[in-house]
């Protein structure tokens, strides 16, 4: 299940249709990519997609260096592996590991420096979901149980009638969507064909003709639609673009070292469920701040249980793992993790106050191997930063 979700992400962002639009027209699908093209890309998706900028502000939120640093090893397919030897094999141009706010291991590879950002791929669901609850705490959103035809009237009438926000971020509004990228007609081929209509979303148009397939609430089913729809509704609720709220909620007052990339949809709207662009300390900032409860410069920018809530299992996602929240995975390990497609993650440990982040070009979007591969290196830097 967990390899279908992989791929289904991976073709929503490389299929014939792209969700995003490339500055140049003869730009391949970003799943068949060279290395080169993936190192380049990844750091720099400004130049090859339409984007929007999230503005930091003034200040820095400051990432210490903790007075002893780990170098973790470990054994992985009968294999003694370090933090070099990963990062070589696996293609991975950053990790970072945070214990209590401070860095007790940073490393770059291919040729990739500190001011340099890396695409999020999916990693950027969890910062929308975020920005869901900074709507609730503003006031913008009443709450997780308002209707979702409150903030995108087009779907009334449709199977999106009774739907909660809820519902939503939990991937579980019941409305049929079909992720077979072996048909090309599933929704998610057709979605991004449509042709653009002046004042109108396409995506919004196509899903406000989807039928209800199950009781909303009930049933996991992972919906790329659905969260590019997320961004939709925030900037509706708040009246202005994502990247601006972003930058109003998150970037400036809890202090992020760059602006941000965000990639747009042929509307011109940020894409809710993809292609944010980060610098390596201020992924790990985002994770800081979830870590922190959603505080930022003295104030409360999320409702005070929101972080927990989000970031604890609230419906089953059909994987081995143990469960979904509002846009995070629970692994069985015990921590909750945002992730993307060719290796981009940020896994948090509540209780030991760890946060480990990796970016990376991975060969493939997805598969048990790398994903495996990357679980070890997680494991080993979880338990150094946890005896350091």
């Amino acid at each position: 299940m967990r390899m279908v979700i992989g791929l289904a992400a991976a073709l929503a962002l490389g299929g014939a249709a792209q969700a995003q639009v490339p500055l140049d027209p003869k730009t391949p699908s970003i799943l068949f990519w060279t290395p080169q093209q993936q190192s380049d890309g990844y750091r720099a998706m400004e130049k090859v997609y339409k984007a929007e900028t999230v503005k930091r502000g003034t200040k820095v939120h400051p990432l210490p260096l903790a007075a002893k640093q780990i170098a973790p090893t470990w054994e992985h397919e009968g294999k003694a592996w370090t933090v070099d030897s990963y990062m070589a094999a696996y293609n991975v141009s950053g990790i970072l590991v945070l214990k209590d706010g401070k860095i007790v291991l940073e490393k770059y590879g291919m040729g990739r420096r500190p001011q340099d950002r890396w695409t999020s791929f999916s990693v950027a669901k969890s910062v929308t979901s975020t920005l869901v609850g900074a709507a609730i705490q503003d006031g913008k959103i009443k709450s997780l149980s308002a209707p979702v035809t409150d903030y995108i009237p087009e779907l009334k009438g449709s199977g999106y009638d009774g739907v909660t926000v809820r519902q939503l971020l939990m991937m579980s509004s019941g409305v049929k969507w079909n992720e077979d990228y072996v048909d090309p007609n599933s929704d998610v081929s057709r979605s991004t064909t449509l042709p653009m209509e002046p004042g109108k979303n396409s995506l919004v148009t196509y899903m406000s003709r989807l039928p209800r397939a199950h009781p909303p609430g009930t049933m996991f089913n992972y919906s790329t639609g659905e969260t590019d729809l997320v961004g939709i509704l925030v900037s509706n609720a708040v009246g202005k673009s994502v990247s601006e709220y972003a930058s109003e909620k998150i970037w400036k007052p809890y202090g992020m070292d760059s602006d941000a990339i965000w990639v747009t949809d042929p509307a011109g709207h940020e894409r809710g469920g993809c292609c944010m662009s980060l610098t390596l300390r201020d992924y790990g900032r985002v994770g800081q701040f979830i870590l922190d409860g959603g505080k930022a410069g003295g104030k409360q920018i999320l409702p005070p249980t929101w972080t927990i809530e989000a970031t604890t299992p609230q419906i089953t996602s059909g994987t081995r793992e143990r469960g979904y929240g509002y846009f995070w995975w629970m692994p069985d390990s015990g921590a909750y993790e945002a992730r993307g497609i060719f290796g981009q993650s940020i896994t948090t440990y509540r209780d030991d106050r760890i946060i480990i982040v990796t970016n990376a070009a991975w060969p493939r979007a997805t598969g048990r191997d790398l994903s495996m591969a990357r679980n070890a290196f997680i494991k080993a830097a979880y338990e150094a930063a946890k005896g350091n």
